[in-house]
C-alpha cells in the first residue's frame, strides 16, 4: 500500500524481513516495482548488502525484476492524471531506474513466456503506445491551431502599426515613442516563437512514433513546443499592452483601445488552457534532473575551480619571497672550518 514509515519502521526492528519470499516466490522488490512504490524502492536500494542478493530473485514464473515493469497490476491507476504519454514516459522511466540496479547479463534472461524483459514490457505497453499516439497527434494539432493564429495575428499586427503611417513619408507616426520599440520588438518575437513551435509540432505528428521515441524524443519535443508556445503568447500579450499605451497616449477613441484589448483575450485562453498540462510535463523531468545531478562529478568540478585560485595562492607567494632581502650569512673563520 506504499506505507513508507510502517516499511522503514518493520526493516529497522526486523531487518532480517526484507528478505522475505512470498507463496508465489517474489520478494520485497517485486512487490515495490508491480505496485509502482518508488520510496519503498529507493529504502531497498540503499541497501546495498541485501540489494545484491534481491536483484538476482526469480520469481515461481520466471520473472526478474526487470520483467515486473512490464506486470503491473490491471486495477492500477497513477497518483497524477496525466496524458496517455506522459503515463508512458512515467514507465519508461521506471523501466530505466530497474535496469540500471541489475547485472547486465540479467537483461537477456527469458521467462517461462520465452519472453525478455523488454520484449515483455513492449508487450504490455503496446495499447498505451497507440492511445499516446493518438493522444499526442490531438495535443500537436491543436496547438498548431493556436501557434497558426498567434503568428497570423502578430504578422497583420506588423503592418497595421499603432497610429498609422506618415502619408508623405510612409513611416509610422508614433516611432519615436519608447513603447512603439516595445510593441515592435514583442511583436517580432511572437512571430518567431509561434512559427518555430509549429514546426515542432508538426515533426510531432510527423514521428514514427515508436516505443522508444516516448522516452526522451516525444516529450522533449512537446515540451520543447509548449515553451516557444507559451513565449509566443507572453510576447503577443506585451505588445497588445503597448499598443493600448500607444493608442492611449495618442488619445485614440475609447473604442479602438477596447478592441485592440478584447482581440487578445481569445487568443490567450485558448493558449493558456493548456498550461496545466505543460505543468504537469515539467513534472517528468524531475527525475532527469536528479540523475543528471548525480551523474555530474562534483568533486572534479571543485578541484578544477579551485585550481586558478590555487595557481594564483602559489604565484603570489613565490613573488612575495623573491622581494624579500637576501640575508648575509655570518662569515665562517679559518679556525671554525
Amino acid at each position: 500500500t506504499g506505507c513508507i514509515d510502517i516499511a522503514e519502521e518493520i526493516l529497522k526492528c526486523y531487518p532480517q524481513a526484507i528478505e522475505h519470499i512470498d507463496d508465489k516466490g517474489r520478494n520485497i522488490l517485486h512487490i515495490a516495482i508491480r505496485h509502482r512504490r518508488l520510496k519503498i524502492f529507493e529504502v531497498v536500494a540503499k541497501q546495498e548488502v541485501p540489494m545484491k542478493r534481491l536483484v538476482r530473485k526469480f520469481d515461481n514464473e520466471g520473472n526478474s525484476v526487470l520483467h515486473i515493469v512490464g506486470l503491473k497490476r490491471k486495477e492500477y491507476i497513477a497518483e497524477k492524471i496525466r496524458g496517455p504519454a506522459l503515463e508512458l514516459r512515467e514507465e519508461m522511466q521506471w523501466f530505466k531506474r530497474v535496469e540500471s540496479v541489475i547485472p547486465s547479463h540479467f537483461k537477456e534472461h527469458r521467462n517461462d513466456m520465452k519472453l525478455t524483459a523488454w520484449g515483455l514490457f513492449h508487450q504490455t505497453n503496446n495499447e498505451l503506445r497507440t492511445t499516446s499516439a493518438e493522444w499526442l497527434k490531438r495535443t500537436s494539432e491543436g496547438c498548431t491551431v493556436v501557434a497558426v493564429l498567434i503568428a497570423t495575428v502578430a504578422f497583420a499586427a506588423a503592418y497595421t502599426v499603432p497610429g498609422g503611417p506618415n502619408t508623405q513619408t510612409g513611416a509610422p507616426i508614433l516611432v519615436n515613442k519608447p513603447f512603439f520599440v516595445v510593441f515592435t520588438v514583442t511583436d517580432v518575437l511572437s512571430l518567431s516563437f509561434a512559427l518555430t513551435s509549429v514546426v515542432i509540432f508538426l515533426s510531432i505528428v510527423s514521428s514514427p512514433f515508436r516505443l522508444i521515441d516516448f522516452k526522451e524524443s516525444l516529450p522533449n519535443k512537446l515540451m520543447l513546443g509548449f515553451t516557444f508556445l507559451f513565449l509566443s503568447v507572453s510576447m503577443m500579450m506585451f505588445a497588445f499592452a503597448a499598443t493600448v499605451l500607444l493608442m492611449i497616449q495618442n488619445r485614440e477613441s475609447w473604442t479602438k483601445v477596447i478592441l485592440y484589448a478584447l482581440s487578445f483575450l481569445p487568443v490567450g485562453i485558448f493558449a493558456l488552457s493548456y498550461f496545466p498540462l505543460y505543468v504537469s510535463l515539467s513534472d517528468t523531468y524531475k527525475y532527469l534532473l536528479k540523475e543528471l545531478r548525480r551523474s555530474i562529478p562534483w568533486k572534479l568540478i571543485v578541484v578544477v575551480l579551485s585550481l586558478p585560485t590555487y595557481l594564483f595562492g602559489c604565484r603570489k607567494h613565490r613573488n612575495a619571497n623573491s622581494l624579500e632581502l637576501p640575508q648575509h650569512r655570518p662569515a665562517t673563520s679559518n679556525r671554525h672550518r
